[in-house]
């Protein structure tokens, strides 16, 4: 912003729907090159703007620049040595809803560690301490299965999960997730064909847990029975936990294919660019 004068500014964004194209492309190129922090001047000309083409101009430059930094963040977060999970989730929120504070989504999180962790009680066995996290959380709180809106893009959104109390397998095992890792827990994440589950693992237990279920409890034999039927070889990573990393990974490739049933295609490219730079493929920054 310090770049150009205020009324620098106004005159560029006055030629965004300049017929000359290579004018409007230098001018959009000009925008750009200032960065996020353009954006809250760029949103107070949209709204003082009563020019539909310039309106329409100024809500692709803020989705580019927003997308940019979204972009950033997650190149960040993939460089990072903890690769937080809950950052991860609300990085990705943010491609939906741009404006979306991470304390926002950090209070209501600990808002529902809170209500677990007044029920909860340390010297209980492995199985009672999960009974008590489903009891919160499926009961107490009615977190469900999203079965009517599966494939819906806002299932993949955790802060529209934590509205609608409705979402799906993984957003479902990551809040669960969250929630037990603050209570120490040693439950991770299972990438399993066509389902993510949950593991408890520890030296002295070994059990899975499908959030998707209302916290079912299940087996390693369960598992084998579930891959036969689907005619899947029983690869170790089926049993193992995985990283907060392949559950980013898992998180756009659901949001991949929920905007691939919409036929919104601009959005499937976007996606899976960020993907890419999640699965490291992308160009050297």
């Amino acid at each position: 912003m310090d770049q150009l004068s205020e009324n620098e500014l106004h005159a560029l964004v006055s030629l965004l729907d300049d017929t000359d194209r290579e004018v409007k492309g230098h001018v959009r190129d000009r925008i750009i090159s200032l960065g996020h922090e353009v954006i809250p001047f760029l949103e107070k000309k949209w709204e003082d703007s009563f020019n539909p083409e310039i309106q329409k101009e100024i809500e692709e430059l803020v989705h580019d620049l927003q997308f940019s930094q979204l972009k950033e963040r997650l190149i960040d977060w993939r460089n990072s040595p903890e690769q937080d999970l809950l950052t991860g989730l609300w990085i990705i929120n943010t491609y939906q809803y741009p404006d979306l504070e991470f304390e926002k989504i950090n209070a209501e999180m600990h808002q529902i560690y809170f209500e677990v962790w007044t029920a909860f009680k340390n010297d209980l066995l492995p199985y009672e301490q999960v009974r008590i996290i489903n009891g919160v959380l499926f009961s107490n709180l009615r977190f469900s299965a999203n079965t009517k809106n599966f494939h819906s893009p806002g299932n993949s959104m955790l802060s529209n999960v934590l509205d609608t109390k409705k979402g799906n397998p993984i957003s479902l095992c990551a809040i669960y997730l969250l929630v037990a890792q603050k209570l120490g827990l040693p439950i991770y994440g299972v990438n399993l064909p066509n389902l993510f589950v949950l593991t408890y693992k520890s030296a002295d237990a070994t059990f899975y847990i499908n959030a998707f279920n209302k916290g079912l409890i299940f087996s390693k034999k369960d598992i084998r029975n579930y891959l036969e039927h689907l005619k899947i070889e029983p690869l170790d990573v089926f049993f193992e936990p995985c990283s907060n990393k392949d559950i980013i990974i898992r998180t756009l490739r659901n949001l991949t294919v929920a905007f691939e049933k919409l036929g919104e295609t601009e959005k499937v490219t976007e996606i899976r660019e960020l993907l890419a730079i999640v699965e490291n493929l992308n160009l050297p920054n």
